[in-house]
């Protein structure tokens, strides 16, 4: 006789095989599970300990600007592959494969629109290509628009979702886009131009290091991570436990590093508040 045998489901009752997948989504600060439509519907927000998810670089540009007025500017800039890298696969056909899977040419669109009224000239970086890395066409893209901005005189807003810091695939001429969007930076604060730089999950790196902690105002969304190097890799460098919440906007803002944070649907309030004081 058969000690055990193998469960047989009832008629009409569904198997976890029979549920749909991509239905629920897992926040990764408090492990809640979340039906991505309530997502959705909460612009991406947990509702449970208010963790921003992060968005695409259209989702964000919807949400901040005046429906109808952006502009994109450099749309036809794509990478090259002047190192021939092909480690662990090879770079063009990465590239290839993230621009088919999230519809951009890299990982920045920049272009002109309306905040409230308020024209300015914005660029945000989408952590869906290569984690929002930045290589030269992410720092050929910042920079024209830093200069536009400068030319017109119009307000700059920055964006930043960057994971990725430094792209390694294109060497040194990834790392030299840090002096460059600085270095324009710099020549649009001489000439009394408004940078509102605004962190979101995550922002790291090179990304860090250069643009996006250059801003008049830093805004950052709540619990977002903001560093240079991951917290994993400090604790093994320094084999010290680091404080709770470290590198998160609400340690950053506590010790000095950022000016506001701001809740995702307060946030085109928020700028459209700092560009109407700065005018005034």
């Amino acid at each position: 006789m058969k000690l055990f045998s193998r469960h047989q489901p009832r008629a009409g009752r569904r198997g976890k095989s029979d549920i749909p997948a991509g239905l629920w989504t897992k926040c990764e600060s408090c492990a809640q599970l979340i039906y991505n439509k309530a997502l959705e519907e909460n612009l991406r927000v947990c509702s449970k300990c208010d963790f921003h998810f992060p968005l695409t670089a259209p989702q964000r540009i919807a949400l901040t600007l005046d429906e109808g007025t952006f502009t994109e500017w450099d749309a036809e800039l794509a990478p090259l592959d002047p190192l021939q890298f092909r480690v662990p696969q090879p770079y063009a056909e990465k590239v290839t494969e993230e621009q088919r899977a999230c519809g951009m040419t890299d990982a920045c669109l920049t272009g002109t629109g309306a905040v409230s009224g308020h024209h300015v000239v914005l660029g945000v970086t989408d952590s869906r290509f290569m984690m929002g890395s930045m290589g030269s066409v992410v720092g050929e893209k910042l920079t024209r628009a830093i200069e536009r901005a400068a030319e017109s005189r119009l307000p700059l807003i920055i964006i930043s979702g960057s994971g990725g810091g430094a792209r390694m695939q294109e060497g040194m001429l990834s790392l030299m886009q840090m002096a460059k969007t600085s270095s324009a930076l710099m020549k649009f604060d001489e000439q009394g131009g408004l940078f509102l730089s605004v962190l979101t999950h995550p922002t790291m790196a090179g990304v860090l290091a250069s643009f996006a902690t250059l801003g008049d105002v830093i805004i950052a969304e709540p619990k977002a991570l903001i560093g240079f190097t991951g917290p994993r890799v400090i604790e093994q460098t320094i084999r010290q436990k680091l404080p709770e919440g470290f590198q998160r906007s609400e340690f950053l803002l506590e010790h000095g590093l950022i000016d506001l944070i701001v809740h995702r649907r307060d946030m085109k309030e928020t700028l459209a508040k700092l560009l109407e004081h700065f005018r005034n």
